[in-house]
């Protein structure tokens, strides 16, 4: 479907990409990885044809449909969400124009035995495909389904794109690209703006997805669910591992590991070599012997270890002194936007060592009640500070607050207690911040380098209670799990408002659900608070049961009872791409070389998952019978 061959392209005077090399084929789910500023997202632009690579060549399958999401959205505010979300179905209003077109030209033309006749012929046929697809599969039911999915109300259906905030406008969106008919998905950060029902239920409808995938993404749990290949850009090079996110870091560890083993083992044969060829050279009867070692040295192939950056931020809270038993104290608090009231009469008391995880879906008001706490909203009730208390915050928008045209070095410097500023340069180093880096001025600085400078400012100041609204968002893997790690240790009290389930996991004493403006306590751990979320499957949409939405668009779209023989069209081209299905489930099964699997277990659970996939599309074949 794709593929990229001997790609260069450098950003900055830094070399990104060094003549790469892979591809994309049907039925992939690929987690690209990576550090902040490897170049995921600049190779997304090269593949869609944003960004001119300097070389290199990138071949697209003739009528692949690419789909790609940004991280960079913009809609024009002219229409309402659904209107919005419904321009994901033109392509199915300009199919038909086009079908209309080739019929009337197949019908005034007289010259049968031409090539430019066959042309025509095959292109209807084409376009006929395409026409039946649609009408099964862009339908009113399904993109009311998809909208409810990620967390849309019906009530907010006829809302302008106005109203919607930065990550509600990411999702009409992403609506618009899961509903459209693409063979392909490039996805740069799906779940950024995503509360954990909406990641659930996207992961739901990829899983089920036909197409192939391509997802920037960081978020493990995600990866691990979805993805059934790993690449990773790392120092200008593409690693391909044919394993999801946890069994490529494995792989990777061994990988090198193996080849550490094998190129000591090299340099100490060459050195022997080296020491028998000095030995012998000089010497008439061993002449011949030591020039037949020199060229057996000039023959050998040097194995090279591969380059891995693997650095990460280095840091653990500050101590503070201890607090009071009671940390916060809250009575009786409501939060209300006019009219609309967000948090009714809450009430909570933390204690000295307490770990909260406030947890609930988006809008439910987990950061008003954060905002509120930080007396940065107006609000009715009670929040006292316990004794001794010293809080610190790292609020959503924090990367957002940071001065732009000031540098790394300025801002630290400014924030550092006295004590402080001699290792001021230190710090920083341990926030991946070395040499000229600590010039740059935020302004330049990337989404996960703002993340880790917001993170610094809030280390240099020891406190008893933190408060962390969404600390994941823009940081890599290894950079969350230090963030984790260090809370793990924190000897204070904390909450922490997040989406990420694999941040989540290990985390917290407590957990509090925010819904309906109440504060309710979930008594389990954080993994069956994940497994009590429960979402409509993805794959159920055309048997939905509600109402269609009106409008001009869906009376025209409304189907009459199709005839007998339009269903069998339909069944007989449905049978047609589940057998194409498993002739490539079968190829694969049996191009899986032994050499991708340090032993047969790991071969035989490879090949497991594709029998049971197999089986599967079986299942669903008898069904149509």
């Amino acid at each position: 479907m794709i593929s990229v061959t001997d790609l260069t392209h450098s950003f900055s005077g830094d070399v990104l990409f060094d003549e790469i090399s892979f591809t994309v084929k049907p039925g992939d789910r690929i987690g690209l990885v990576g550090r902040n500023g490897a170049g995921k997202s600049t190779l997304f632009k090269i593949i869609t044809g944003k960004i001119q690579p300097e070389s290199g060549t990138i071949n697209i399958q003739k009528n692949i449909k690419l789909g790609y999401l940004t991280q960079d959205i913009s809609l024009v505010d002219n229409c309402t969400l659904v209107e919005e979300t419904r321009k994901a179905y033109k392509e199915k209003a300009e199919n038909e124009e086009e079908l209309i077109s080739v019929l009337h030209q197949i019908e005034t033309r007289t010259d049968y035995e031409s090539k430019e006749y066959a042309d025509l012929i095959d292109r209807l046929t084409l376009l006929q495909e395409r026409f039946h697809l649609m009408e099964s599969e862009f339908s009113e039911a399904r993109l009311e389904q998809v909208l409810l999915g990620l967390g849309f109300r019906r009530d907010e259906f006829g809302k302008h794109t106005s109203e919607f905030s930065g990550g509600w406008r990411m999702r009409i969106e992403l609506a618009k690209l899961l509903l459209a008919q693409n063979d392909v998905l490039l996805l740069d950060e799906p779940t950024n703006h995503l509360d954990i029902r909406s990641i659930i239920w996207i992961e739901h409808f990829l899983k089920s997805y036909t197409g192939a995938v391509m997802i920037i993404a960081h978020d493990k749990m995600l990866l691990d669910k979805l993805t059934n290949k790993t690449y990773e850009v790392v120092a200008t090079r593409l690693y391909d591992y044919k394993a999801p996110y946890s069994q490529f870091l494995n792989l990777r560890a061994e990988r090198i590991e193996k080849q550490v083993r094998e190129k000591a083992n090299q340099d100490q044969m060459i050195k022997d070599t080296e020491k028998l060829i000095d030995k012998f050279r000089y010497k008439k009867n061993k002449a011949a012997f030591a020039q037949t070692l020199i060229r057996k040295l000039d023959k050998l192939e040097a194995i090279e270890v591969d380059d891995q950056d693997l650095s990460t931020i280095k840091f653990s809270f500050p101590d503070a002194e201890h607090s009071g038993k009671v940390v916060l104290s809250i009575r009786d608090l409501k939060v209300a936007y006019g009219s609309h009231t967000v948090l009714n009469t809450v009430t909570l008391d933390i204690s000295r060592g307490e770990q909260i995880l406030l947890l609930g879906g988006n809008g439910q008001g987990k950061s008003t009640l954060i905002k509120a706490i930080m007396n940065q909203i107006p609000y009715r009730g009670e929040i006292a500070e316990g004794y001794r208390v010293i809080r610190s915050y790292y609020a959503q928008e924090q990367t957002e607050a940071l001065e732009k045209d000031r540098t790394v070095l300025d801002i630290i410097e400014s924030e550092a207690p006295e004590q402080v500023r001699p290792r001021v340069r230190s710090i920083l180093g341990s926030f991946l911040f070395s040499g000229d880096d600590v010039y740059k001025t935020v302004n330049v600085l990337s989404g996960g380098e703002r993340a880790r400078l917001a993170l610094c400012k809030m280390f240099l100041h020891p406190s008893n209670l933190l408060i962390l609204d969404e600390p994941t968002n823009h940081l890599d893997i290894n950079s969350k799990e230090v963030l984790k790690k260090a809370l793990q240790q924190y000897g204070g009290a904390y909450i922490v408002v997040s989406h990420d389930r694999s941040f989540l996991e290990d985390l917290g004493n407590k957990i509090y659900e925010v819904q309906d403006g109440g504060l309710s306590e979930h008594l389990g751990s954080v993994q069956d608070f994940f497994k009590s979320i429960r979402v409509d499957e993805p794959q159920n949409a055309q048997s939905s049961k509600s109402e269609p939405i009106a409008s001009e668009c869906n009376n025209k779209g409304k189907r009459s009872e199709q005839s007998d023989r339009k269903q069998k069209r339909q069944l007989e081209r449905r049978l047609e791409k589940i057998e194409s299905q498993i002739e490539l489930l079968q190829s694969e099964m049996h191009v899986i070389p032994m050499s991708q699997f340090e032993n047969l277990q790991e071969l035989d659970r490879k090949i497991n998952a594709l029998n049971a996939e197999y089986e599967e599309i079986f299942e669903k074949l008898s069904l149509l019978e």
